[in-house]
């Protein structure tokens, strides 16, 4: 299996990363993409691939709520960054109206700029969205990012937008939201083909159940599989079989090894 979208370089893997490393072989995950968040996140970041470059899978990118009043600065390093190292993709970024839209114009700004960036260096883009689809979509439509792929990590919108976003060559990104009950998510991905989906924890957050409330691992990502498959009524080795194909092809848009 292939984790998507999670944080090993956070202090609860690292701190016990020989514990967590044999739980995630023992689990079947093969490989765990790295989402960046800032300059601050960054070294952490390519010091953990760099220890382990056939786990991890490194990505480099300015996340939404990161933006303040620095963004421009934090931009500048990590293209420099991006100029002298190679990634597999261009993220966490996007737009995340949830918390606050103080600095709404400066996210639309820093998104559209990392778009470019993934245009320039020929890899994909991995997105962040939280109460923001509308603004989301009118960037992603735009014609000068119509040569675009990437996945929207952690997808949370509805069955709308997410058609919208699959029709504009976009992946879905499924993790333990899944699981909750009560969850919406299954009714807005129910008429999207597993085609068009892959699987992701966003460790150490968003935990599925029944470890909701506790740290995320990418050893939990066989427990995100199975629900899928409850809920599409297939093998959980069918899910498991598509979504890592998935996952592969999104490598196609990538120079990244």
């Amino acid at each position: 299996m292939i984790d998507t979208h999670a944080h090993l370089y956070d202090e609860y893997f690292t701190n016990e990363w020989n514990q967590h490393l044999v739980e995630m072989q023992t689990a079947g995950i093969k490989e765990v993409w790295l989402p960046n968040c800032d300059q601050e996140s960054w070294n952490a970041l390519w010091n953990l691939y760099t220890q382990n470059p056939s786990l991890c899978k490194p990505m480099i990118g300015l996340h939404p709520t990161y933006v303040k009043e620095d963004f421009n600065n934090q931009l500048s390093f990590l293209e420099l960054e991006l100029a002298s190292k190679k990634v597999l993709a261009i993220g966490e970024i996007g737009l995340d109206y949830y918390w606050d839209i103080t600095y709404k114009e400066q996210q639309i700004s820093a998104f559209i700029t990392q778009c470019h960036w993934a245009l320039e260096h020929h890899i994909w883009i991995d997105v962040h969205c939280r109460k923001a689809y509308a603004d989301l979509i009118s960037v992603l439509k735009r014609k000068e990012f119509e040569d675009l792929h990437g996945i929207i990590h952690c997808f949370s919108g509805d069955a709308r937008e997410a058609k919208t976003l699959v029709d504009l060559g976009y992946t879905l990104g499924i993790g333990g939201v899944l699981t909750y009950k009560n969850a919406q998510l299954f009714q807005d991905i129910q008429d999207i083909p597993l085609s068009h989906l892959v699987l992701e924890t966003d460790s150490p957050y968003l935990s599925p159940v029944p470890h909701r409330g506790k740290p995320n691992t990418p050893a939990y990502l066989g427990i995100i599989a199975q629900k899928l498959a409850d809920y599409r009524q297939i093998s959980k080795e069918e899910v498991i079989r598509i979504t890592t194909q998935n996952a592969l092809e999104m490598k196609k848009f990538s120079s990244f090894e």
